[in-house]
């Protein structure tokens, strides 16, 4: 059988793709630069671009399940044409915030228009992920060994991203996860504080915390671009999910106490990849 994986070159993508050359499946890996990807021989690379489905002609011809990377606006017209190929399981990466209700416009049209396609789904619903420490704090720990957080006690359950893709990879191979959707967090709350020492040790260097204003943290990741800055605002609680103006108070005063939220155990009963784990995993990118 042929699985196609789209945002294949992605955080979580190509662990995906590794798990499912790993157990001897035939991949096809989507991408919009196929000419920088870099995959196993075995895998199939082809170009394509969600945001422009007409780029996806041929694509989906003779597989039978997909990994469906989330793009709101093409998601229907997507999987429509993957249905019309023979396509019949499709798992979707999705978030958390589809269940706390908070994700109404980006992560749950994709999940419905699967839904509503007759395919077997599965979605897959990470929260915060750890990888968002490179993004967000790789450029200053390189340059400066500096950490500038707003928030430095405020604590979360962040996930590891090869967590996600070991359920999403499950999900494709086996069966009895249709119909499923699966929350994913890290195995224990880590605050900020707490990220940047793991980080540290880590890399066997210091790595100074300096607390800064919301305010001063939006200008700095506004300046830094990319991913900070796209998602400055949200990830700063100046905004919500759908845009909505909001305060960063309400992130300064989050108290999660003794929560434990749901991890990849329950899925593949393996114990959940810890921060201290991912931080010695990506040692080299904050180095």
């Amino acid at each position: 059988m042929t699985t196609v994986v789209t945002g294949a070159t992605g955080g979580v993508g190509r662990h995906v793709v590794d798990r499912l050359v790993a157990a001897g499946e035939r991949v096809r890996a989507v991408t919009r630069r196929p000419d920088s990807a870099a995959f196993p021989d075995a895998v199939t690379v082809v170009a394509g671009d969600l945001a422009e489905p007409a780029t996806l002609d041929g694509v989906f011809d003779g597989a039978d399940r997909l990994y469906l990377f989330p793009v709101a606006a093409t998601a229907e017209d997507v999987v429509a044409r993957a249905r019309a190929a023979g396509v019949h399981r499709i798992v979707v990466l999705s978030s958390g915030a589809v269940t706390a209700g908070l994700d109404p416009s980006f992560h749950l049209p994709v999940e419905q228009a699967v839904e509503r396609s007759g395919a077997e789904w599965t979605h897959v619903r990470p929260g915060e992920f750890m990888l968002n420490r490179v993004w967000l704090w790789g450029p200053s720990i390189r340059a400066e060994r500096t950490v500038r957080e707003p928030f430095p006690d405020v604590a979360w359950c962040p996930v590891h991203e090869q967590d996600i893709a070991d359920v999403a990879a499950a999900a494709l191979l086996e069966d009895g996860h249709a119909g499923r959707a699966y929350d994913l967090n890290g195995p224990a709350l880590v605050s900020r504080r707490d990220q940047v020492r793991a980080i540290a040790e880590a890399i066997g260097e210091d790595v100074r915390l300096e607390v800064v204003t919301p305010q001063r943290a939006r200008e700095l990741y506004r300046a830094q671009g990319g991913f900070a800055a796209a998602n400055a605002d949200f990830l700063l609680g100046f905004e919500d999910y759908a845009g909505n103006d909001t305060s960063p108070d309400a992130i300064e005063h989050l108290d999660l106490g003794a929560l434990q939220l749901p991890t990849a155990e329950a899925v593949n009963g393996c114990p959940a990849r810890t921060f201290a784990q991912w931080a010695r995993d990506h040692a080299a990118d904050f180095s």
